[in-house]
């Protein structure tokens, strides 16, 4: 048996292995859209993501069969998981990318204002106070970005909070569905939603909606966007079981730097001051926010 610190270090270095990887989906996506739509970024995310997941499922051979109840979860964790995508998809194809990542990253003080103003958490004036900073180192990088790239900007903000719910949704199923299960539902749920919406868009001409066959080198960056979202996810939900969620949650933000090293290297793109100093707040709001939440948990086991 794997011993405590062993299983921590493991645990930590899934959890790097993730942040390293997880850029190269919107990496991989934003070569794609140079050629196909936003939409049909998305859709081949999740078919790859299937095609990827089914034979690892039924290898390990885990229970497919769910409650009525869990099932209802699982296509709305596939339908936020959509629109998350979809929306930084479509931003990440004129903005740099570590912009868009970096507004996002509102996500988990979006959590905090769900669980507070929807769900009756108790939260703290100084986690709400570390949100509020938060949302404010957002608008330093939303603001240069919104004068060059117009409302484009803004949906960063759309991915945030498809990934808060995504986030809330998970934690209700985690208890009841295995993870390396709950990712090939999202696959399945997240193409069900996308077939309908690419074809509603094809219909009504919107072209960021519509479907595009890619061509040549297009169907291996497509395989990429599926490709990495599987090893990453899968990395992210192996280390949460070898590392409390507390350990992890920092390291996180090492997402920002491999990001912003991939955009460089890819396609020249590197955050200007302004964008550099809302990264940091919004870095330090959560890292503050991390720190506020382990205090509250000592308070709560009495320690």
């Amino acid at each position: 048996m794997m011993e405590r610190k062993d299983s921590i270090a493991l645990g930590i270095g899934l959890m790097l292995f993730f942040c390293l990887v997880a850029p190269l989906i919107d990496v991989s996506s934003k070569l794609a859209a140079q050629q196909v739509s936003s939409g049909t970024v998305t859709l081949w995310r999740y078919i790859w993501q299937g095609l990827l997941m089914l034979p690892v499922v039924l290898a390990m051979r885990l229970p497919m069969a769910m409650s009525r109840r869990a099932w209802g979860l699982t296509f709305l964790r596939g339908a936020v998981s959509a629109l998350s995508t979809f929306c930084f998809v479509a931003a990440i194809r004129t903005m740099p990318i570590a912009d868009a990542l970096a507004i996002a990253f509102v996500e988990p003080f979006i959590i905090l204002l769900i669980g507070h103003f929807l769900l009756n958490e108790t939260v703290g004036p100084r986690r709400l106070g570390a949100a509020v900073v938060g949302f404010i180192g957002a608008l330093f990088v939303i603001q240069p970005s919104f004068s060059v790239f117009g409302a484009v900007a803004l949906l960063p903000l759309g991915t945030a909070f498809g990934f808060a719910l995504y986030i809330l949704i998970t934690r209700q199923l985690s208890s009841e569905v295995h993870p390396v299960t709950m990712q090939l539902h999202t696959a399945l749920t997240g193409t069900l939603v996308c077939l309908p919406v690419l074809a509603f868009g094809e219909a009504s001409g919107i072209d960021q909606l519509g479907f595009s066959w890619p061509h040549g080198i297009f169907w291996l960056w497509l395989f990429g966007v599926g490709f990495f979202a599987t090893v990453s996810h899968m990395a992210m939900t192996y280390a949460l079981g070898y590392a409390p969620a507390s350990t992890l949650a920092p390291l996180h933000y090492f997402e920002m730097l491999s990001s912003t090293f991939f955009s460089y290297l890819v396609f020249s793109d590197f955050p200007d001051p302004l964008s550099w100093l809302g990264i940091a707040i919004i870095v330090a709001s959560g890292l503050y926010l991390i720190h506020r939440e382990r205090v509250t948990a000592r308070k709560a086991s009495g320690r």
